[in-house]
Protein backbone atom coordinates (compact mmCIF):
# COMPACT_ATOMS: atom_id res chain seq x y z
CA UNK A 1 0.00 0.00 0.00
CA UNK A 2 1.22 3.28 -0.91
CA UNK A 3 2.13 5.31 1.69
CA UNK A 4 0.77 8.86 2.05
CA UNK A 5 3.51 11.96 2.21
CA UNK A 6 3.32 14.85 4.65
CA UNK A 7 3.66 17.96 2.86
CA UNK A 8 3.64 20.96 4.82
CA UNK A 9 3.88 24.37 3.17
CA UNK A 10 5.89 26.80 5.05
CA UNK A 11 5.35 30.61 4.27
CA UNK A 12 8.00 33.08 5.27
CA UNK A 13 7.47 34.33 9.16
CA UNK A 14 5.99 37.85 8.70
CA UNK A 15 6.39 40.14 11.69
CA UNK A 16 6.25 44.05 11.93
CA UNK A 17 9.78 44.85 11.19
CA UNK A 18 9.84 43.27 7.38
CA UNK A 19 6.93 43.69 6.53
CA UNK A 20 6.76 44.61 2.73
CA UNK A 21 5.26 47.88 2.41
CA UNK A 22 2.00 47.40 -0.47
CA UNK A 23 -0.21 49.69 -2.29
CA UNK A 24 -3.27 50.69 -0.88
CA UNK A 25 -4.98 49.07 -4.44
CA UNK A 26 -3.82 46.06 -2.98
CA UNK A 27 -4.56 46.39 0.54
CA UNK A 28 -8.48 48.25 -0.01
CA UNK A 29 -11.32 48.63 -2.67
CA UNK A 30 -13.38 52.29 -3.09
CA UNK A 31 -17.07 51.38 -1.92
CA UNK A 32 -18.97 51.15 -5.10
CA UNK A 33 -16.49 50.13 -7.42
CA UNK A 34 -17.25 46.37 -7.45
CA UNK A 35 -18.26 43.99 -10.16
CA UNK A 36 -22.00 42.28 -10.31
CA UNK A 37 -22.89 38.77 -11.69
CA UNK A 38 -25.27 37.95 -13.98
CA UNK A 39 -26.92 34.95 -15.22
CA UNK A 40 -29.10 33.97 -17.56
CA UNK A 41 -31.21 30.82 -19.08
CA UNK A 42 -30.62 29.57 -22.86
CA UNK A 43 -30.52 26.71 -25.23
CA UNK A 44 -27.30 25.28 -27.22
CA UNK A 45 -28.08 24.58 -30.54
CA UNK A 46 -25.85 22.22 -32.87
CA UNK A 47 -24.56 19.27 -31.06
CA UNK A 48 -24.13 16.07 -32.68
CA UNK A 49 -26.28 13.76 -30.96
CA UNK A 50 -25.11 14.53 -27.29
CA UNK A 51 -27.83 16.58 -26.34
CA UNK A 52 -30.70 16.76 -23.65
CA UNK A 53 -33.16 13.28 -23.78
CA UNK A 54 -36.33 15.52 -23.66
CA UNK A 55 -38.31 12.86 -21.88
CA UNK A 56 -35.92 12.86 -18.68
CA UNK A 57 -35.60 16.96 -19.30
CA UNK A 58 -39.08 18.10 -20.34
CA UNK A 59 -37.74 22.09 -20.24
CA UNK A 60 -35.24 21.79 -22.73
CA UNK A 61 -38.80 20.46 -24.87
CA UNK A 62 -40.66 23.68 -23.62
CA UNK A 63 -38.31 26.10 -23.96
CA UNK A 64 -37.83 25.05 -27.87
CA UNK A 65 -41.61 25.21 -28.39
CA UNK A 66 -41.63 28.76 -26.49
CA UNK A 67 -38.35 30.21 -28.68
CA UNK A 68 -39.95 28.98 -32.20
CA UNK A 69 -43.46 30.41 -31.59
CA UNK A 70 -41.84 33.57 -30.71
CA UNK A 71 -40.02 33.27 -33.77
CA UNK A 72 -43.02 32.59 -36.16
CA UNK A 73 -43.39 28.60 -35.95
CA UNK A 74 -46.38 26.89 -34.39
CA UNK A 75 -45.89 23.38 -32.91
CA UNK A 76 -49.00 21.36 -32.78
CA UNK A 77 -50.00 20.44 -29.38
CA UNK A 78 -49.38 17.43 -27.80
CA UNK A 79 -45.96 16.72 -30.41
CA UNK A 80 -43.48 14.68 -28.79
CA UNK A 81 -40.07 15.88 -30.56
CA UNK A 82 -37.49 13.88 -29.51
CA UNK A 83 -35.04 16.43 -29.73
CA UNK A 84 -31.05 15.57 -29.39
CA UNK A 85 -29.03 18.43 -30.91
CA UNK A 86 -30.69 20.68 -28.06
CA UNK A 87 -29.65 21.13 -24.44
CA UNK A 88 -30.83 23.69 -21.93
CA UNK A 89 -28.04 25.61 -20.68
CA UNK A 90 -27.19 28.19 -17.54
CA UNK A 91 -25.07 31.27 -18.80
CA UNK A 92 -23.55 33.39 -16.39
CA UNK A 93 -20.77 36.23 -16.52
CA UNK A 94 -19.32 39.38 -14.31
CA UNK A 95 -20.31 42.39 -15.24
CA UNK A 96 -17.01 44.87 -14.24
CA UNK A 97 -17.52 48.27 -12.74
CA UNK A 98 -17.52 50.82 -15.17
CA UNK A 99 -18.58 48.49 -17.91
CA UNK A 100 -20.43 50.69 -20.49
CA UNK A 101 -22.99 49.36 -23.57
CA UNK A 102 -20.86 47.84 -26.23
CA UNK A 103 -18.32 46.37 -24.59
CA UNK A 104 -17.39 42.37 -24.37
CA UNK A 105 -17.27 40.08 -21.82
CA UNK A 106 -16.56 36.28 -21.06
CA UNK A 107 -19.84 34.05 -20.62
CA UNK A 108 -19.45 30.41 -19.34
CA UNK A 109 -22.15 27.92 -20.52
CA UNK A 110 -22.87 25.10 -18.56
CA UNK A 111 -25.64 22.08 -19.03
CA UNK A 112 -28.59 21.70 -16.56
CA UNK A 113 -30.16 18.25 -17.82
CA UNK A 114 -28.91 15.20 -18.87
CA UNK A 115 -26.47 15.92 -22.30
CA UNK A 116 -23.49 14.23 -22.43
CA UNK A 117 -22.03 16.99 -24.43
CA UNK A 118 -22.05 20.70 -25.33
CA UNK A 119 -18.93 20.06 -28.12
CA UNK A 120 -19.40 22.27 -31.67
CA UNK A 121 -22.58 23.99 -29.94
CA UNK A 122 -24.23 27.28 -30.65
CA UNK A 123 -25.42 28.89 -27.57
CA UNK A 124 -28.95 31.26 -29.18
CA UNK A 125 -28.94 34.66 -27.62
CA UNK A 126 -29.80 34.93 -24.15
CA UNK A 127 -30.26 37.17 -21.87
CA UNK A 128 -28.46 37.81 -18.63
CA UNK A 129 -30.13 39.45 -15.82
CA UNK A 130 -29.03 41.09 -12.27
CA UNK A 131 -29.54 40.69 -8.55
CA UNK A 132 -32.35 43.21 -9.79
CA UNK A 133 -34.30 41.53 -12.52
CA UNK A 134 -32.68 44.13 -15.02
CA UNK A 135 -31.18 42.67 -18.60
CA UNK A 136 -27.72 43.60 -18.71
CA UNK A 137 -26.17 41.88 -21.58
CA UNK A 138 -26.83 39.42 -24.07
CA UNK A 139 -25.15 36.66 -24.81
CA UNK A 140 -24.63 34.33 -27.91
CA UNK A 141 -22.20 32.54 -30.13
CA UNK A 142 -19.93 29.12 -30.46
CA UNK A 143 -18.91 27.32 -27.47
CA UNK A 144 -15.02 26.65 -26.60
CA UNK A 145 -14.68 22.95 -25.16
CA UNK A 146 -12.01 21.96 -23.44
CA UNK A 147 -11.49 17.88 -23.46
CA UNK A 148 -12.28 15.03 -26.00
CA UNK A 149 -14.39 11.83 -25.92
CA UNK A 150 -14.33 9.04 -27.61
CA UNK A 151 -16.63 6.18 -28.04
CA UNK A 152 -16.50 2.43 -29.89
CA UNK A 153 -19.01 -0.60 -29.67
CA UNK A 154 -19.88 0.73 -25.54
CA UNK A 155 -16.97 1.79 -24.66
CA UNK A 156 -15.55 5.37 -23.86
CA UNK A 157 -13.58 7.21 -22.92
CA UNK A 158 -13.45 11.32 -21.54
CA UNK A 159 -10.85 13.80 -20.62
CA UNK A 160 -12.39 16.52 -19.13
CA UNK A 161 -15.53 17.06 -19.00
CA UNK A 162 -17.65 18.52 -21.38
CA UNK A 163 -20.78 19.42 -19.86
CA UNK A 164 -19.77 23.27 -19.86
CA UNK A 165 -17.73 25.55 -22.04
CA UNK A 166 -16.79 29.01 -22.16
CA UNK A 167 -17.63 31.63 -25.20
CA UNK A 168 -14.77 34.94 -25.33
CA UNK A 169 -16.07 37.79 -25.30
CA UNK A 170 -19.79 35.75 -25.83
CA UNK A 171 -22.07 38.76 -24.32
CA UNK A 172 -22.55 42.31 -24.99
CA UNK A 173 -22.94 44.81 -22.29
CA UNK A 174 -26.78 46.27 -22.95
CA UNK A 175 -27.12 48.51 -19.84
CA UNK A 176 -24.79 50.10 -17.56
CA UNK A 177 -24.60 49.70 -13.64
CA UNK A 178 -25.39 53.52 -12.23
CA UNK A 179 -22.26 54.60 -10.13
CA UNK A 180 -22.26 57.43 -8.42
CA UNK A 181 -18.73 59.11 -7.51
CA UNK A 182 -19.78 62.40 -7.38
CA UNK A 183 -20.05 62.81 -3.94
CA UNK A 184 -17.05 65.15 -1.81
CA UNK A 185 -16.31 62.18 0.51
CA UNK A 186 -15.06 58.64 -0.78
CA UNK A 187 -14.62 55.97 1.18
CA UNK A 188 -12.11 53.03 1.27
CA UNK A 189 -13.10 49.47 2.50
CA UNK A 190 -9.51 47.30 3.55
CA UNK A 191 -9.97 43.83 2.04
CA UNK A 192 -9.29 42.23 5.35
CA UNK A 193 -10.25 44.70 8.73
CA UNK A 194 -7.03 45.64 11.14
CA UNK A 195 -7.24 48.50 13.36
CA UNK A 196 -3.45 48.77 12.66
CA UNK A 197 -3.69 48.63 8.94
CA UNK A 198 -6.61 51.66 9.49
CA UNK A 199 -4.48 53.94 11.43
CA UNK A 200 -1.04 53.46 8.97
CA UNK A 201 -3.24 54.02 5.67
CA UNK A 202 -4.70 57.41 7.35
CA UNK A 203 -0.87 58.17 8.56
CA UNK A 204 0.19 57.79 5.40
CA UNK A 205 -2.35 58.96 3.32
CA UNK A 206 -2.43 62.23 5.03
CA UNK A 207 1.21 62.41 4.81
CA UNK A 208 1.32 61.88 1.44
CA UNK A 209 -1.02 64.56 0.77
CA UNK A 210 0.53 67.17 3.67
CA UNK A 211 -3.13 67.65 5.70
CA UNK A 212 -6.04 66.06 6.18
CA UNK A 213 -7.62 63.78 3.97
CA UNK A 214 -8.28 60.92 5.51
CA UNK A 215 -10.15 59.72 8.68
CA UNK A 216 -10.57 56.29 10.34
CA UNK A 217 -14.66 55.11 10.30
CA UNK A 218 -13.42 51.89 12.07
CA UNK A 219 -11.03 49.05 11.55
CA UNK A 220 -12.53 48.44 8.15
CA UNK A 221 -13.36 51.99 6.55
CA UNK A 222 -11.62 55.63 5.88
CA UNK A 223 -13.54 58.40 4.84
CA UNK A 224 -11.22 60.37 1.92
CA UNK A 225 -12.14 64.25 1.48
CA UNK A 226 -11.83 64.42 -2.44
CA UNK A 227 -12.13 67.35 -4.85
CA UNK A 228 -16.02 68.00 -6.64
CA UNK A 229 -14.12 68.41 -10.14
CA UNK A 230 -14.41 64.83 -12.00
CA UNK A 231 -10.52 64.65 -13.69
CA UNK A 232 -9.87 66.01 -10.27
CA UNK A 233 -11.14 63.17 -8.29
CA UNK A 234 -10.02 60.85 -10.63
CA UNK A 235 -6.21 62.13 -10.14
CA UNK A 236 -7.16 62.17 -6.63
CA UNK A 237 -8.35 58.03 -6.26
CA UNK A 238 -5.04 57.37 -8.72
CA UNK A 239 -3.12 59.23 -6.58
CA UNK A 240 -4.41 57.09 -3.39
CA UNK A 241 -4.32 54.19 -4.70
CA UNK A 242 -0.53 53.85 -5.12
CA UNK A 243 0.32 55.41 -2.15
CA UNK A 244 2.83 52.19 -0.08
CA UNK A 245 1.35 51.53 3.14
CA UNK A 246 2.71 48.46 6.01
CA UNK A 247 0.19 46.60 6.54
CA UNK A 248 -0.23 45.09 10.38
CA UNK A 249 1.30 41.64 11.00
CA UNK A 250 -0.02 38.89 9.33
CA UNK A 251 -1.90 36.30 12.25
CA UNK A 252 -0.83 33.15 12.19
CA UNK A 253 -2.96 30.77 10.92
CA UNK A 254 -2.64 26.79 10.06
CA UNK A 255 -4.71 25.55 7.38
CA UNK A 256 -6.05 22.25 6.89
CA UNK A 257 -7.57 20.61 3.70
CA UNK A 258 -9.52 17.42 4.83
CA UNK A 259 -10.21 16.58 1.28
CA UNK A 260 -6.39 16.51 -0.15
CA UNK A 261 -4.26 16.43 2.91
CA UNK A 262 -2.39 19.33 2.67
CA UNK A 263 -1.30 21.25 5.67
CA UNK A 264 -0.33 24.96 5.31
CA UNK A 265 1.33 26.99 8.05
CA UNK A 266 1.87 31.00 7.32
CA UNK A 267 2.63 33.59 9.59
CA UNK A 268 4.40 33.33 13.13
CA UNK A 269 3.35 30.23 13.82
CA UNK A 270 4.60 28.87 17.27
CA UNK A 271 4.28 25.52 19.85
CA UNK A 272 4.57 25.91 23.34
CA UNK A 273 6.07 22.23 24.74
CA UNK A 274 4.04 19.85 24.75
CA UNK A 275 3.84 15.94 24.55
CA UNK A 276 2.24 14.19 22.15
CA UNK A 277 1.81 10.20 21.82
CA UNK A 278 0.86 8.90 18.24
CA UNK A 279 -0.55 5.60 17.28
CA UNK A 280 -2.17 4.15 14.74
CA UNK A 281 -4.84 1.21 14.81
CA UNK A 282 -4.98 -1.37 11.34
CA UNK A 283 -7.72 -3.48 11.28
CA UNK A 284 -7.40 -6.19 9.13
CA UNK A 285 -10.31 -8.40 7.50
CA UNK A 286 -9.65 -11.46 5.90
CA UNK A 287 -11.86 -14.09 3.69
CA UNK A 288 -11.50 -17.56 3.32
CA UNK A 289 -14.09 -20.32 2.18
CA UNK A 290 -15.33 -23.15 4.20
CA UNK A 291 -17.39 -26.64 3.28
CA UNK A 292 -19.48 -28.38 5.77
CA UNK A 293 -19.35 -31.75 4.71
CA UNK A 294 -22.34 -33.94 6.45
CA UNK A 295 -21.02 -37.42 7.36
CA UNK A 296 -21.30 -40.57 5.31
CA UNK A 297 -25.51 -41.68 4.66
CA UNK A 298 -26.07 -39.55 6.67
CA UNK A 299 -28.65 -38.10 4.17
CA UNK A 300 -27.12 -34.04 4.36
CA UNK A 301 -26.04 -31.97 1.70
CA UNK A 302 -22.67 -30.35 1.48
CA UNK A 303 -22.64 -26.87 2.41
CA UNK A 304 -20.41 -23.94 1.34
CA UNK A 305 -19.60 -20.45 2.54
CA UNK A 306 -17.03 -18.33 3.96
CA UNK A 307 -16.10 -16.74 7.18
CA UNK A 308 -14.26 -13.65 7.94
CA UNK A 309 -11.32 -13.27 10.27
CA UNK A 310 -10.78 -10.24 11.85
CA UNK A 311 -7.62 -8.81 13.36
CA UNK A 312 -6.69 -5.47 15.34
CA UNK A 313 -3.49 -4.47 15.93
CA UNK A 314 -2.24 -1.26 17.58
CA UNK A 315 0.65 0.40 16.16
CA UNK A 316 3.42 1.44 18.83
CA UNK A 317 3.42 5.23 20.50
CA UNK A 318 5.68 6.81 22.22
CA UNK A 319 5.43 10.48 23.97
CA UNK A 320 7.42 12.83 21.82
CA UNK A 321 8.16 16.31 22.72
CA UNK A 322 7.02 19.00 20.41
CA UNK A 323 7.69 22.39 20.85
CA UNK A 324 8.96 25.48 17.83
CA UNK A 325 9.26 29.36 17.98
CA UNK A 326 10.25 29.83 14.38
CA UNK A 327 7.88 28.34 11.78
CA UNK A 328 11.14 25.94 10.23
CA UNK A 329 11.23 24.57 14.00
CA UNK A 330 7.53 23.97 14.04
CA UNK A 331 7.63 22.06 10.59
CA UNK A 332 10.51 20.07 12.29
CA UNK A 333 8.55 18.95 14.98
CA UNK A 334 5.09 17.89 13.46
CA UNK A 335 7.47 16.38 10.75
CA UNK A 336 9.84 13.95 13.78
CA UNK A 337 5.73 12.77 14.74
CA UNK A 338 6.01 10.63 11.39
CA UNK A 339 2.21 10.73 11.01
CA UNK A 340 0.18 10.86 7.93
CA UNK A 341 -1.98 13.52 6.70
CA UNK A 342 -5.27 12.87 8.66
CA UNK A 343 -3.70 11.81 11.96
CA UNK A 344 -1.12 15.34 11.54
CA UNK A 345 -4.88 16.82 11.59
CA UNK A 346 -6.17 15.37 14.78
CA UNK A 347 -3.00 16.06 16.16
CA UNK A 348 -2.86 19.93 15.08
CA UNK A 349 -6.42 19.89 16.85
CA UNK A 350 -5.72 18.67 19.81
CA UNK A 351 -2.28 21.07 20.26
CA UNK A 352 -4.86 23.96 19.87
CA UNK A 353 -7.41 22.73 22.05
CA UNK A 354 -4.58 22.24 24.75
CA UNK A 355 -3.39 25.68 24.39
CA UNK A 356 0.03 24.70 23.19
CA UNK A 357 -0.44 25.51 18.80
CA UNK A 358 -0.14 29.87 19.21
CA UNK A 359 -2.28 29.87 15.95
CA UNK A 360 -5.63 29.94 14.42
CA UNK A 361 -6.79 26.75 12.86
CA UNK A 362 -9.01 26.78 9.57
CA UNK A 363 -10.80 23.70 7.97
CA UNK A 364 -11.22 24.21 4.31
Amino acid sequence: MLRQFIVLIALATISMGNAQAERIKDLADFAGVRSNSLVGYGLVVGLDGSGDQTMQAPFTGQSMTNMLAQLGVTIPPGTNMQLRNVAAVMVTATLPAFARPGQQLDVVVSSIGNARSLRGGTLLMTPLKGADGQVYALAQGNLLINGASAESQGSSAVINQQAGGRITDGATVEREVALDLGRVNLQLNLKEADFTTALNMVDRINNEFGYSVANAIDGGSIELQSPQNANDRVRFMARVENIDVQPAAADPRVVLNSRTGSVVLSGPVTLRQAAVAHGNLSVTIARRPFVSQPPALSGGETITGETADIAIEQEEGSLQMVEGVELMEVVQALNSLGATPSDLMAILQALQASGALRAELEII
